[in-house]
């Protein structure tokens, strides 16, 4: 048997990159090793504590915390920048914040020099103005090292920003928090580990630096002599003393370097955000996949059998609200105007990159893929940035702040509106009682699963009290059995609601239960907005319609049906005018499946196979393909399907009466 841990031969590596990979490590190393053979360990500590050494270890500390304080001071909002905002020339700032990691140090001191000097460009002026003269004085050393150790702080930094998702600081800001706010409270601490391995990677930098220091600062005893540059003075006198100090500082870069191994350098909440691995992250305009035939969400009531999460509370009725009514104007990619009165809801449904997820950022002020004249009330909210709108967002993924409790999470909307700390945390913790996951409170989201976490994040937007309430897909991550419970919880809330509350789903029995209005959206456009019940009977849409659990045939109308576009023609018993485009509209059980060819009645009759076949609850549902009609679904019970012999790959006649078809206009 083979012992855990134990090489494969597929896993072996070559011989041909080992040697040279090997030689690499020796070359690496042998350097060390010279230092620790060649040290006189009985005369360490004599060397060490010298008062010349003593004094140009406090000067290098002195000299290398400064300069991490100016490092922090400059480069994180330039990193941010860099991060975060499009410009011109940034390919140009990116490669200048490089440019001292690759500059021979002297000639770093030497641009210093002719910059800060006294005969430089901005030297002169100094002296003049404050009487700062920056060469051969401390503050020279200081920034000489910021200098060379900065752009390990904004390269790391960059890249911990680069990894965080915009959605944490967009839904941070969608609950009231100023962009100075999202920065301090949402930002920094998530991207805590770039910042931390930055900030050491820059304080070992600078206490190691030489050459840019003795070129423009000099190396004067007690003023600007740093320990690289004492051990290159001892190398003339006193080598042995020369490689005592250069083993301290090994030591101290050493040190640095493991307690940033595998600790630091992971991108911001890859271990700590359990929404991340629940719910994929879809971007503006991609929505979720669905079944071509709306097997997702079909009869996903919560009726079947029991779940794994906790059943909500039964939810105490908060006071009504104020009235919101909206109008929207949206142009770009999504074009539509929306008007409703306010505690209307509106299930925004339709197929990938409709423009349902590009709506609800228009709205927020997020996208410039769509602008949104927007007015709540009798306010114009228009030119505001999203933290003044008063629109809260519940994202696909729910983006919980992973540094934060369940309870912070929820109190976050109300403390960024100015809500005194406890009084915040009482009414989050209402929140999050009436929606069954009080007793979680205390839990950060790694903690919490995709359902739980999906309740908070619903929480902490109905706590922010706004004006507009934007839901993507709020219910996804919950199982059938919880879905049903906080749906209606869900509905006792929005019954409350004093403003308008849009609902992108791909779940029919959501968007029929909780939604006054379904909003129909295609590339962008509206095809149909009304109530879920003329939606679900007469859809305009064949994606909407086969999310029903119906066949959608588009096609041209003629005299007694329909030209179907993928040829064929299907006969109805009210046809619309000739030449109108029209979708043909067959529901699964109307559909009958026979062995052999149908006599009698049915006027739309075509051969074909079996391709598929699903379970749908007490009835079986079979994909039927046929080179004279479009894909069709069917649906039969188990027992007719045992008496017909049906399996994958049986062929069969399909039929449907005329008047089992119903055509919209398109």
């Amino acid at each position: 048997m083979r012992r855990p841990g134990r090489r494969t031969a597929g896993a072996r590596a070559p011989l041909l990159l080992m040697v040279p990979a090997l030689l690499a490590v020796a070359f690496l190393m042998l350097p060390l090793v010279g230092i620790l053979v060649r040290t006189s360990w009985g005369e360490l500590g004599d060397h060490l504590t010298a008062e010349s050494t003593t004094e140009a270890l406090r000067l290098s500390l002195l000299v290398s915390l400064w300069a991490l304080g100016l490092s922090l001071l400059l480069g994180v909002p330039l990193a941010w920048l860099l991060a975060r905002v499009p410009f011109p020339g940034k390919a140009f700032v990116r490669s200048l914040v490089l440019l001292p990691m690759v500059l021979p140090p002297t000639v770093g001191g030497v641009a210093l020099l002719l910059a800060f000097g006294r005969r430089g460009l901005l030297g002169p002026w100094l002296e003049d103005t404050f009487g700062v003269t920056l060469p051969f004085h401390t503050s020279g050393a200081v920034l000489a090292a910021t200098f060379v150790a900065m752009p390990f702080l904004v390269i790391s930094l960059e890249g911990a920003l680069g990894g965080l998702r915009p959605r944490y600081e967009e839904t941070a800001a969608s609950l009231g928090a100023s962009p100075v706010r999202v920065f301090l409270t949402v930002t920094l601490p998530m991207v805590a580990p770039g910042l931390i391995a930055g900030a050491a990677l820059t304080w070992a930098r600078a206490l190691g630096e030489f050459g840019a220091t003795i070129t423009f600062a000099g190396n004067l005893p007690g003023t600007t002599q740093t320990l690289p540059l004492q051990v290159y003075l001892l190398l003339q006198d006193s080598p042995e003393a020369a490689t005592s100090v250069s083993l301290l500082l090994l030591v101290i870069a050493m040190i640095v370097l493991i307690a940033l191994r595998g600790r630091w350098t992971g991108t911001p909440g890859d271990h700590r955000d359990p929404v991340r691995r629940s719910v994929p992250d879809r971007s503006d305009g991609t929505d979720e996949a669905t079944d071509a035939y709306g097997a997702r969400g079909y009869g996903a009531g919560g009726y079947g059998a029991g779940g794994t999460e906790e059943a909500p509370r039964t939810p105490k009725t908060p006071a009504p609200s104020e009235p919101w009514p909206l109008h929207a104007d949206v142009t770009g990619f999504t074009h539509l105007t929306l008007d409703a009165p306010g505690s209307t809801t509106i299930a925004v449904v339709g197929p990938n990159g409709a423009g349902k997820t590009t709506l609800l950022r228009a709205l927020l002020g997020l996208t410039p893929r769509a602008h949104a004249v927007l007015r709540l009330g009798d306010s114009d909210v228009t030119a505001l940035p999203p933290h003044r709108r008063g629109v809260a967002w519940v994202p696909q993924d729910g983006a919980l702040f992973p540094h934060l409790s369940a309870l912070a999470n929820t109190a976050y909307g109300l403390r960024a509106h100015g809500v005194p700390r406890a009084e915040a945390r009482r009414e989050a913790q209402g929140w999050l009682d009436r929606l069954g996951v009080g007793h979680l409170a205390h839990r950060r989201p790694a903690q919490l699963s995709g359902g739980q976490a999906q309740r908070v994040a619903l929480a902490r937007a109905l706590a922010a009290r706004p004006r507009l309430l934007l839901l993507d897909e709020p219910l996804a991550a919950l199982d059938q059995t919880t879905r049903a419970r906080v749906r209606h919880t869900l509905r006792g809330h929005l019954a409350d609601f004093g403003g308008v509350c849009l609902i992108v789903t791909h779940d029919p029995v959501e968007a029929v239960s909780l939604a006054d209005r379904v909003l129909v959206l295609e590339d962008g456009r509206v095809l149909q907005d009304e109530p879920p019940a003329e939606v679900t009977r007469h859809p305009r849409s064949p994606w909407v319609a086969r999310m029903l659990g119906r066949n959608a045939w588009p096609g041209t109308a003629t005299a007694d049906g329909l030209a179907l576009e993928g040829g064929g023609h299907l006969v109805v018993a009210e046809p619309l005018p000739a030449g109108t485009d029209a979708l043909a509209v067959i529901a699964p059980e109307a559909v009958s499946v026979h062995r052999e060819r149908p006599t009698g009645s049915p006027r739309n009759v075509w051969p074909g196979t079996v391709r598929e076949i699903t379970s749908g609850g007490s009835r079986l549902r079979l994909l039927i393909t046929s080179a004279e009609a479009p894909d069709l679904v069917a649906e039969i019970t188990p027992g007719a399907a045992a008496e017909l012999g049906i399996a994958d790959g049986s062929p069969v006649w399909t039929s449907v009466k005329a008047t089992e078809a119903t055509v919209v206009p398109l």
